[in-house]
């Protein structure tokens, strides 16, 4: 698999955006069977399979680097200043032996280390590897950072692209923003924007996370998760039929029903069984999911612990509870805590704990008129689309797939003009 460098001032446990995305970009390229080696300044390993570079030079709050950074803030282009980018240099050349692509973050648009921009310039020309600009932030559209600049070289750099080196932005507005500094067409220059690892940020334990990717929760319209042992007064088939009509309405959807049959009426498995025979015929095999019946990360029968049940609420859009009876509704008080919209039968009892917070409906309505209430009403809260939108365009998952691995790919088997 190809080489690739990833070069930036700092890496974690220095705190910042770019040093977050690099690391991740690593990891990511690691776990591909990509060759990933980070150079930087100052920080430490970024993870498993990542080979870690330091030259404390292109560190911008190295004491040398800071002293020549001194002298250009006052105009002064010193020798101290060409001896740094010579040492960066040479350094950077030894690194890049053997490597197929440099990805550059920030470095080659941002004024914190001008010696390693200068040497960036120097050797990305003539060097047959393919140079990648990761460019978060721009010192020359940036008015605070603009009054550290002055005219002509080494300052100019940042405003001036280099013949073969490929320039990437993290937004629409920031490629046009790049496009106009660099006087290049806008089509030169690719978009990819920063994501999100949702099973890290949730905490998930490894069931959860084991879950989520096995039922491909994160790449559905709408998971619905209806948290009961399988009971006939729980009324599961009513949440059957609605997702049913979801369906009907070509959502991608998910029911999850996370209990066995209860332990204490023999009836419960035939119950089961029929809940089974319904899905078939509803044509719900893939949507509708009896957890009791998965096999497990492990091929063992599959357990829900408390921590578990907590990350499938997170992993959900919404409560659905159509129960015939209740002597409580503790189902509503974990929603809650989660903040999931709670779609119930109209109890008195869920009444009592839910108040006028909760949605609920008649078991003897038709399953289509809640079905198009529940999404209409999804649908109107800005919190659920969000969500939905981040998860299908800005997971990292899918912009290495979709994006990042075609991007080097497509260099690796383009020559160098």
């Amino acid at each position: 698999m190809p080489r690739v460098l990833l070069v930036h001032y700092t890496t974690p446990p220095v705190v910042g955006g770019v040093e977050r995305v690099l690391a991740r970009h690593a990891r990511l390229l690691a776990g591909e069977g990509f060759e990933a080696h980070v150079v930087t300044g100052r920080g430490g390993p970024v993870g498993p399979g990542v080979r870690l570079h330091r030259l404390p030079c292109i560190d911008s709050r190295n004491r040398r680097v800071l002293a020549v950074t001194r002298e250009l803030e006052a105009g002064r282009v010193t020798p101290a200043f060409h001896g740094l980018v010579a040492q960066i240099r040479e350094d950077l050349r030894r690194l890049l032996a053997g490597a197929d692509i440099c990805i550059v973050h920030n470095a080659l648009v941002l004024h914190k280390n001008l010696a390693l921009t200068a040497a960036l310039h120097q050797l990305a020309p003539q060097s047959s590897i393919r140079f990648v600009a990761w460019c978060h932030d721009l010192a020359w559209t940036n008015p605070q950072d603009r009054s550290h600049l002055h005219p002509g070289a080494p300052w100019s750099l940042l405003r001036t692209a280099i013949p073969g080196v490929t320039y990437v932005a993290v937004s629409t507005d920031g490629r046009r923003e790049l496009a106009a500094l660099l006087g290049v067409p806008k089509a030169q220059i690719e978009i990819v924007p920063n994501g999100v690892d949702p099973a890290a940020f949730l905490r998930l334990a490894p069931t959860g996370r084991w879950l989520a990717a096995a039922l491909r929760l994160w790449e559905q319209q709408v998971v619905l998760l209806l948290p009961v042992r399988i009971t006939r007064r729980k009324q599961i088939e009513y949440a059957l039929h609605v997702v049913a009509e979801l369906v009907r309405r070509e959502l991608a959807v998910r029911l999850l029903i996370t209990g066995p049959p209860g332990a204490h009426t023999p009836g419960n498995r035939e119950y089961l069984d029929e809940l089974r025979g319904l899905r078939h015929r509803l044509g719900l095999d893939a949507q509708v999911v009896f957890c009791a019946d998965l096999p497990g990360p492990r091929g063992r029968r599959l357990r829900l612990s408390d921590r578990t049940m907590a990350d499938l609420y997170l992993l959900a859009d919404a409560l659905i509870l159509p129960s015939r009876r209740e002597g409580f509704g503790l189902p509503l008080l974990e929603a809650a805590l989660a903040r999931l919209p709670a779609w119930t039968s109209d109890l008195p009892p869920l009444r009592e704990v839910g108040g006028d917070a909760i949605h609920t409906f008649d078991l003897a309505d038709p399953p289509a008129a809640v079905a198009l209430r529940l999404i209409h009403t999804l649908m109107e809260e800005r919190g659920y689309r969000l969500r939905r939108r981040v998860l299908a365009s800005y997971t990292w998952e899918g912009i290495m797939r979709e994006r990042i691995i075609p991007l080097l790919t497509r260099l690796v088997g383009v020559a160098r003009p």
